[in-house]
């Protein structure tokens, strides 16, 4: 098992208003990468940025006319796992946290390792695959002190 480097840029002043939010990012990267007992693991670049960003790298890349919480880019070449880049929005990611009842950061390292799974190979297409996924992502929050995600909280949302 490897632990990835991970390089964080903030390219929105929206990221300012919740200054742990790089710390928050790599801390769940590094516990995903040691749930996942995936090796090696290479690098990571996350873009903190804003919703307009998101929308235009998800119109690019997926067809999507919308800004998204994440967005995953492998790294070319070779078999997964190998690295990549990672794209985090700071209005979804607001927006989500507040309509679920979930704190910020938590809801932040969330989508990290989310994102962090599918530069690994992993995936939701199927329900099966979407376990597996998930079990990881509550495995790796659990380490953090993290509630389950998927877990309805008393007003109903997940």
């Amino acid at each position: 098992m490897s632990t990835p480097i991970v390089d964080i840029r903030i390219a929105s002043p929206l990221w300012n208003s919740e200054p742990r939010s790089a710390f928050t990012v790599r801390k769940a990267i590094v516990a995903a990468a040691r749930r996942a007992a995936v090796s090696p693991v290479g690098d990571v670049s996350v873009l903190l940025t804003d919703d307009a960003e998101l929308r235009a790298l998800n119109r690019t890349w997926r067809g999507i006319d919308k800004p998204t919480n994440v967005l995953s880019f492998p790294a070319a070449g070779g078999p997964a796992p190998r690295g990549g880049d990672i794209a985090i929005a700071f209005e979804t990611v607001r927006r989500e946290s507040r309509a679920e009842g979930k704190p910020f950061q938590h809801h932040l390292a969330h989508l990290a390792v989310h994102g962090f799974l599918h530069l690994l190979g992993y995936d939701h297409h199927t329900d099966s695959d979407a376990e597996v996924m998930e079990n990881l992502e509550r495995d790796s929050l659990a380490h953090l002190a993290i509630a389950d995600p998927y877990r309805t909280n008393a007003m109903g949302n997940a």
